[in-house]
């Protein structure tokens, strides 16, 4: 199972978890918010961020977009979806703070025209959302930027997942094991679906979480994600859907300190005695080999 390089970084088996803090829409339309969580992210020393982008009147039918919805930006739910969007001149500000910082950054496109707005800013790959997989149209158009892909699978069959890696077979591939929902309830985690994806598909397999604390992300580097994906907040109690599944700046921290540690700790798996064990070895047991 080989690595796929993400920038200058090798994601997969052997190699530092990859850790992607997602911004998503908790920047709230405010591009000062999102260099904030981008510096909060690079000052945890994670390697990437990720945001999210849409054509509204694409992904979206103007049914939904008229539905009565109170937010900051009005009063109908496309007020809302146009209100988090940036821009081309947003996007280019975050770029070059992003390159200052060293920070990768990416976004998961939810239609194709928003595929071809983010290849002027040529990220290091994409990020296919859970509920794109099914989207054969959309994955195609990924696979023909010839860039690596991450191919999340919450709410998917092993059967749809089958049928997404198929569809974007030939690129540099890394499945996410994800449940959609916010937050994700313990017993819904099932984080020994990631050995089995990686035994099915012969991939590098990540996790994207969605769930409250963070046992269960750094249980799911012990158990070989390569990578880990987790939303960023600047206070879980910020106005937006995906603040109070995510991390704060202190956690996010915490969380790429233990990822570490738990990568020392994993070692090589060959059973040997240390050389630090040998005088107690030598004091303690009574029947020397």
């Amino acid at each position: 199972m080989q690595g796929v390089r993400i920038g200058n970084r090798i994601v997969g088996p052997g190699h530092p978890t990859f850790i992607v803090a997602e911004i998503g829409i908790n920047h709230n339309g405010d591009v000062k918010v999102a260099k904030k969580l981008a510096q909060a992210a690079a000052s945890a020393g994670c390697d990437a961020v990720k945001f999210q982008k849409r054509t509204v009147d694409t992904v979206y039918s103007a049914d939904e977009l008229a539905r009565p919805r109170e937010s900051p930006f009005g009063t109908t739910n496309g007020d809302l979806k146009r209100g988090l969007e940036f821009g081309a001149s947003q996007y280019a500000e975050i770029d070059a703070y992003c390159r200052s910082l060293g920070l990768l950054w990416f976004a998961s496109c939810w239609d194709e025209a928003s595929v071809d707005f983010m290849r002027a800013f040529d990220p290091p790959c994409w990020k296919i959302a859970s509920a794109s997989l099914t989207d054969t149209a959309l994955l195609q158009h990924h696979r023909h930027t010839g860039r690596p892909i991450l191919l999340s699978t919450g709410m998917s069959s092993l059967e749809q997942v089958d049928q997404g890696v198929k569809t974007v077979q030939g690129e540099e591939l890394i499945l996410l094991h994800c449940t959609s929902t916010y937050p994700t309830r313990l017993e819904e985690i099932n984080l020994r679906a990631i050995p089995r994806l990686q035994e099915h598909f012969g991939l590098p397999v990540g996790y994207s979480g969605h769930e409250v604390g963070l046992s269960t992300t750094l249980a799911a580097v012990a158990l070989g994600a390569c990578m880990v994906e987790r939303h960023i907040s600047l206070d879980r109690a910020m106005w937006g859907s995906d603040q109070a599944a995510s991390v704060e700046p202190q956690g996010f921290a915490r969380l790429v300190k233990d990822i570490r540690a738990i990568e020392t700790a994993m070692g090589d798996g060959a059973k040997r005695v240390y050389d630090s064990e040998v005088p107690i070895m030598r004091k303690l047991r009574r029947v020397q080999a």
